[in-house]
């Protein structure tokens, strides 16, 4: 079944994409995709070296902290 994912903090999206799941492996495999693609997003947006080695120290799970999973039909 097709669903869409979406990590969200209130009304801040901090990322969302569409994923085929069947099973809880498929599930698994969707949640960590949204995780790799929020951790390469804040590393792109990195603005200087000292920013990016800050952004290497940084624990994602902080930003997360009150954060949601929503799961709705595209």
């Amino acid at each position: 079944m097709k669903v869409k994912l979406k990590i969200h903090k209130g009304t801040t999206i901090l990322q969302q994409s569409t994923y085929d799941i069947s099973d809880a492996e498929s599930f698994g495999k969707a949640c960590a995709d949204l995780w790799i693609r929020l951790r390469d997003d804040k590393l792109t947006h990195a603005t200087s070296i000292g920013a990016l080695y800050d952004q290497l120290n940084e624990q994602l799970l902080d930003e997360l902290f009150g954060a949601q999973i929503s799961i709705a039909r595209p």
